[in-house]
């Protein structure tokens, strides 16, 4: 039984592993760093809002290097109307730099929202502020996501059958202007034969 313990282990830090691949460079990199996937760590969010978090920190990383430095921090505030102070940020960053480098990796911005939803976040911090400001609502993106789905089905669909009612309309257009010609056609046979009889 050990042995299938283990073996079960391998594979579910392979999978891991190969899922953090997938996901792109700045959950590859949270592999490097800890050595753990990063679905596997913050087990309390679902793939799909650990998706839409990274998202919006590539959004906020300006720079795209991985980071999020004081200033791409002192951008993404002011850009969700809450500018902090320069020594705010400063705490901001130190409350969660867990490495000490004075910039915030993806690992370390999941750990706002970590905190944030474990109420570990005095209310008037700017990291409770940001994880305010940025969190994700994945139901409400399923839904929009949802709603748009149908609602390109339903455009889709009224599109295709305007469409063949143009096409029906052409067919009884057609079928019209034949039988108008069949009409005239027998119409001059008449006058034809009413004009070769007469001579």
């Amino acid at each position: 039984m050990p042995a299938d313990n283990e073996l079960t282990a391998k594979l579910t830090r392979r999978l891991d592993r190969n899922e953090a691949l997938e996901q792109g460079q700045q959950v590859t990199n949270t592999y490097r760093t800890t050595g753990v996937s990063i679905y596997s760590e913050f087990s309390e969010f679902s793939r799909k809002q650990i998706k839409e978090y990274e998202k919006a920190f590539k959004k906020y990383d300006a720079g795209g290097d991985g980071y999020l430095d004081l200033e791409e921090l002192k951008v993404t505030m002011e850009r969700l109307a809450a500018p902090q102070t320069h020594l705010s940020l400063k705490a901001m960053i130190k409350e969660v730099d867990e490495d000490q480098d004075g910039k915030l990796s993806f690992r370390e911005f999941l750990l706002v929202f970590r905190k944030a939803a474990a109420g570990e976040l005095p209310e008037d911090s700017g990291l409770c502020r940001l994880a305010a400001l940025t969190d994700i609502d994945v139901g409400q993106v399923g839904v929009n996501g949802a709603a748009n789905f149908f609602e390109s089905k339903i455009e889709e669909l009224t599109k295709t059958s305007k469409f063949e009612a143009e096409i029906r309309e052409e067919q009884e257009m057609k079928k019209r202007e034949l039988e108008q010609k069949k009409l005239r056609r027998a119409e001059f046979k008449e006058k034809a034969s009413l004009f070769s009889q007469q001579n």
